[in-house]
């Protein structure tokens, strides 16, 4: 196992890897090559998909499917069309999410944002149409050749971004900005473990799935995935307070601005970074719960990663 200054370079070559595995794979998705069943693709629309998805982002939630199902020895163009499946429904929220009736925010990952380009109702037509899209993928036998796995994978992802996940999470959201009270550092934790935490712990279960790990070795994946989820959330809020907006890539400071129900604003910057650090080392520990046979060490990297980012 790699220690040190190798880990963490190897994380790094791979998340480049998998940023570019991705772009690669939703270039190709993204195209006027029809489907079976589908009759147009109008061109100016699907310009507006490309730009909302391509050139841009992390690509973090690919990265932990594809780690993930790498961790148990799969491999390959299925792997990729879930990771661009799951980039897909992140874009969609991140579009909705700029919205004006929503964030309102003209900014996204350092240029303007979709429905400041494209105009609003483009914006709302885009996100409807990757999330369909992303199911279309999901479902056909080119992800999998087994049904039962793309069942799965197709359930995951709605649980994980519909209403009591993703979804949910945005109406709680919504709901704290109008709050006479205080947040509590419960509230917040629950609202992010929705809003920000379904989607990245998906994206671990989906290469768990994919991977056909054990009922043992899916658990502690998913206790993994549900505390990278949480820490990066927290990172977030960090770093809205202290990073500008040329790093960010979108507009900072404003969560305090409008009441946003943060960790930040539950229990201080102090107290911010303690829980992200707590995450985590958590998500490290369910890694180490696994069998020695099994290498995470990109992985427990990767979490490393979420709180040391800065952007």
């Amino acid at each position: 196992m790699m220690t040190g200054g190798a880990a963490a370079a190897e994380f790094k070559a791979r998340l480049a890897a998998a940023t570019q595995a991705t772009e690669s794979k939703l270039d190709s998705l993204l195209t006027p090559a029809l489907l079976p069943g589908e009759t147009l693709r109008p061109a100016q629309f699907l310009e507006a998909m490309r730009y909302a998805c391509l050139d841009g982002g992390k690509r973090f939630r690919p990265f932990l499917t594809i780690e993930t199902a790498r961790l148990l020895g799969v491999e390959g163009h299925g792997v990729l069309r879930a990771a661009a499946a799951i980039e897909m429904v992140h874009c969609y929220s991140l579009v909705h999410d700029d919205l004006p009736a929503l964030d309102n925010d003209d900014l996204r990952r350092g240029r303007p944002s979709t429905h400041r380009a494209y105009g609003e109702a483009n914006a709302i037509l885009v996100g409807d149409a990757l999330l369909t899209y992303a199911f279309d993928i999901l479902a056909d036998e080119a992800t999998h050749s087994d049904s039962q796995t793309r069942i799965a994978l197709v359930l995951g992802l709605a649980r994980a971004a519909g209403l009591g996940g993703m979804i949910g999470g945005q109406v709680l959201d919504l709901e704290a900005e109008q709050a006479i009270q205080s947040h509590s550092a419960e509230t917040v934790a629950r609202l992010q473990s929705m809003k920000t935490g379904a989607l990245l712990l998906y994206a671990v279960n989906a290469g768990a799935i994919l991977g056909r790990a054990e009922a043992e070795v899916r658990t502690a994946l998913a206790r993994f995935g549900r505390a990278v989820g949480a820490a990066f959330q927290a990172a977030d809020d960090i770093l809205d307070v202290e990073a500008d907006e040329g790093t960010l890539g979108k507009r900072a400071g404003k969560d305090a601005g409008r009441n946003k129900a943060t960790l930040v604003a539950a229990v201080g910057i102090e107290g911010a970074r303690q829980q992200r650090d707590l995450w985590v080392a958590e998500a490290i520990g369910a890694l180490d719960s696994l069998p020695k046979s099994v290498d995470t060490t990109v992985l427990k990297e990767a979490a490393c990663f979420v709180a040391a980012r800065t952007h």
